[in-house]
């Protein structure tokens, strides 16, 4: 796993245009490179106004969207369509604005597909299996990139800390008793998330800096689930100043004076 590498912006507003052009540049390389890109979403007040500052900048035409595949890292076992959902948030402020192949859009499925939490579960790590390739060595592919929002207690995904999720070695899993509500979820697992090639924790906000001090030191993924969160080749915590306020002197790298 790499080493986390932290980037500080000035306030949530400009580390969410910050991330969103930080999105472009990386599919665009990664689809010069081999034509097609993965990317993985987060749900979360950054995780979706990073997804608006895309959609509203034309540098977007950069990306050829029809190439893209959309997956999930986690999502509330809720009715699509619920504005409570990850992915309707997603499309609202993205999805809905990009020629997307709906093909490509790799949605966890709710209450009203007529599975159960376990079912859905199962349903998208079949979908996983099924992208995978060889070289991926694996149940799921290498995605391109994955973002990750952060909760103050230090989740990841729907990985709560001290839950059974942690120990789990399947690449998805259905999560009951969600210490936040909903309670019951699906989430993809510290295995797959570390699948990445790159992993970006995204966080703002003075709430987070306690949990961001403990995912940068050398605490257990068990108890910190956020210190788990690593890429294969490379891992940014994409902060504020707020969240980064109680980092060790010289670990961040300030971006916006």
């Amino acid at each position: 796993m790499s080493v986390p590498h932290v980037v500080v912006h000035r306030d949530a507003d400009v580390l969410a245009k910050a991330v969103a052009a930080r999105i472009i540049t990386r599919l665009v390389d990664v689809q010069s490179a081999k034509g097609h890109a993965s990317i993985v979403l987060t749900g979360g007040t950054v995780g979706i106004a990073t997804l608006a500052a895309i959609a509203d900048t034309p540098a977007r035409d950069a990306v050829d969207w029809r190439r893209l595949d959309v997956w999930w890292g986690d999502e509330r076992f809720l009715p699509g369509g619920d504005p409570e959902r990850n992915e309707t948030g997603a499309r609202k402020a993205l999805l809905d604005h990009v020629d997307l192949d709906p093909a490509r859009v790799h949605v966890m499925r709710g209450p009203d597909s007529g599975m159960t939490a376990e079912e859905s579960a199962d349903s998208y790590a079949a979908e996983l299996r099924a992208a995978a390739q060889p070289e991926d060595h694996g149940p799921a592919p290498t995605f391109d990139v994955m973002l990750l929002g952060m909760g103050p207690d230090s989740h990841v995904a729907s990985l709560f800390p001290g839950m059974p999720a942690l120990y789990d070695t399947r690449p998805v899993v259905a999560v009951h008793g969600a210490p936040k509500p909903p309670p019951t979820r699906i989430s993809l697992t510290l295995p797959a998330i570390r699948a990445s090639r790159e992993v970006w924790v995204v966080a703002a906000g003075e709430e987070k800096a306690g949990a961001v001090r403990l995912a940068l030191s050398d605490s257990g993924p068990v108890q910190v689930p956020a210190a788990g969160a690593r890429g294969r080749s490379r891992t940014l915590f994409l902060l504020d100043r707020a969240s980064a306020a109680k980092i060790p002197a010289g670990l961040g790298r300030i971006a916006s004076p």
